[in-house]
């Protein structure tokens, strides 16, 4: 049978808990000492992989900080603690290092693989609202997560405690990701379809257009000839190279502009005379989120791609960047 809604204030209730939560992620501050170091040092020194366990909503915590830590530099992965009893405690190694989450302490599934923990001699830290609990005297390192009061009104929902322990899970990550100099090339790396990952990994030589996609033409090409070839590319832009490839100027709209507003005969100018000299270049090792910035800075669209040695072997502009995700 479903009640009638109560008229309260949901906006108090709802600051309510954020002050909770606060004051409780607060309190673990000065709890940061000894235990905390010895903790993050078993992690660095672990030659296996970093079990996260934990049972109901400290299992939901368990698999964020689990992919949180494999995602910063630290292998790591979430085993289910009822799980692990039927077979999936093959997954853990006498190499690893297990992290169990329990506000109480007493969680039945995670107890029961005490004895095989102990028997393989792998080191076990619990974070857990209770440092009496059979889970705390059993681990290596127990981090206290208590807290005075769950959001709850009950005081029966895990809502502070699970905030806690997400945040002490980060405390860790963190804290072990600047210990071992995680860059952000290496988190590139574990995220290349992400938006840093694509800022991070791709290159110019990834994007440009190349071969015949290149907008080029000689010195004496007559405007017609340099309008053509850049419409027909499609970059809004085009090349004027030497004969040997090197790259003298760039032929844009602005280009094309500039010279009517000085009454240039376009009808018998060569490109050599409307172009812009030398012009803005990439190389093609550069990171495609530098050629961004460089074509930000000078407020124009497409770029040519030129070698060591001025040579043109590729172009892009900005819709490539577009959609590639860099920009």
């Amino acid at each position: 049978m479903n009640k009638s809604p109560v008229h309260t204030d949901m906006g108090a209730a709802a600051r309510r808990v954020l002050e909770i939560e606060a004051r409780s992620i607060q309190e673990l501050i000065p709890r940061i000492g000894a235990e905390f170091e010895q903790a993050c040092l078993l992690c660095l020194s672990c030659t296996g992989r970093v079990v996260v366990t934990g049972m109901g909503k400290s299992g939901h915590i368990a698999g964020k900080i689990a992919a949180t830590l494999a995602s910063t530099g630290t292998p790591a992965f979430f085993v289910h603690p009822a799980e692990a009893s039927h077979g999936d405690f093959g997954m853990i190694t006498r190499d690893d290092v297990v992290i169990a989450l329990s506000n109480s302490g007493e969680t039945t599934e995670i107890i029961t693989l005490l004895p095989l923990l102990k028997r393989q001699g792998i080191k076990l830290i619990t974070l857990t609202g209770n440092k009496a609990s059979t889970l705390a005297d059993a681990s290596q390192i127990s981090l206290d997560l208590s807290i005075s009061e769950e959001a709850c009104p009950l005081n029966l929902a895990p809502t502070a405690s699970t905030s806690v322990a997400l945040a002490m899970g980060d405390a860790l990550a963190i804290a072990l990701l600047e210990a071992r100099g995680f860059t952000q090339e290496d988190f590139a790396l574990s995220h290349p379809g992400g938006t840093l990952g694509r800022k991070l990994l791709l290159r110019v030589s990834d994007l440009m257009h190349t071969g015949n996609e290149i907008p080029r033409v000689d010195a004496g090409a007559s405007l017609s000839q340099g309008m053509l070839e850049m419409t027909g590319k499609g970059l809004g832009m085009t090349a004027i190279c030497a004969d040997d490839g090197a790259l003298l100027g760039v032929f844009t709209d602005g280009d094309l502009r500039r010279a009517l507003d000085r009454d240039v005969d376009i009808r018998s100018a060569t490109m050599a005379e409307l172009m812009t000299k030398g012009g803005k270049t990439a190389a093609p090792e550069m990171l495609a989120a530098e050629a961004v910035h460089i074509l930000e800075q000078n407020k124009i669209n497409a770029l040519l791609v030129v070698d060591g040695n001025n040579k043109v072997v590729g172009a892009l502009n900005i819709h490539d960047l577009f959609r590639a995700g860099v920009v």
